[in-house]
């Protein structure tokens, strides 16, 4: 009985742990999204002046809602952005008492490594792949057939699609530290890489617009990063 109540109390401390560490994140972003929503007119503004530059296209919004809300998505995906170290930080936190002193160093130092993936993946979306996006759409304009881009739904897939590429950017990280931890074998993640390409394009039709344009910019350098992280835990194959 004795055992029975320790574990429930050891739930309950873990269960604790990981509350405060969510309600210290939120409140981070609580705080946050308040000036970068003041910031968020001149990120739109710069988004439609690069949107022009692709192909001369003037947007439009349909209803008098349409660009505040999007303000208020913009200022979102920063504060995402801005406080991911932080919230990256906490996530950590939650789980190093459960390690030994080492595995305590290995996750500290990964903590820069996730928030600058994700930020990778958010910069590498909006500067390479999403004007890809763009004037690729626009490549179907003709004399008949003239594109009326509505703002909401450019900044709406932009945002989108640049939480899928920070979040598939960690792709590597994951695969390091599975294998550096002895959780998964070196050699058994080189066997399995076809099935790892099926997963990741699934993800990747998953996250993306139903177009092969974006599920292929999504997906071809989430592999190359799988290959990286790969690469970098190869010292640690004879683990298991």
């Amino acid at each position: 009985m004795s055992s029975k109540q320790d574990q429930e109390a050891t739930l309950i401390s873990h269960l604790e742990a990981l509350r405060r560490a969510l309600l210290r994140s939120i409140v981070a972003l609580a705080i946050g999204i308040v000036p970068l929503f003041l910031v968020s007119p001149y990120v739109l503004d710069w988004f439609c002046e690069q949107i022009a530059l692709q192909g001369g296209v003037t947007l439009h919004y349909f209803s008098p809602m349409e660009v505040f809300l999007l303000q208020l998505k913009i200022s979102a995906l920063l504060d995402c952005v801005l406080f991911s170290p932080y919230i990256a930080w906490n996530m950590w936190q939650f789980v190093l008492p459960a390690l030994y002193d080492n595995e305590k160093r290995f996750i500290r130092s990964i903590v820069a490594m996730t928030s600058g993936l994700f930020i990778a993946g958010v910069a590498f979306c909006l500067i390479v792949c999403f004007p890809l996006i763009v004037r690729f759409g626009m490549s179907f304009a003709s004399t008949t057939l003239q594109p009326v881009f509505g703002i909401s739904n450019l900044v709406t897939l932009a945002l989108w699609l640049s939480l899928a590429f920070g979040c598939m950017f960690q792709f590597p990280l994951v695969t390091y530290a599975l294998i550096r931890a002895g959780i998964v074998n070196y050699e058994t993640v080189c066997n399995k890489r076809p099935y790892v390409v099926v997963a990741i394009l699934l993800f990747a039709a998953l996250l993306t617009p139903p177009d092969i344009i974006s599920q292929l910019l999504l997906g071809a350098p989430t592999y190359l990063l799988f290959e990286t992280g790969l690469f970098a835990a190869r010292r640690f194959k004879n683990r298991n």
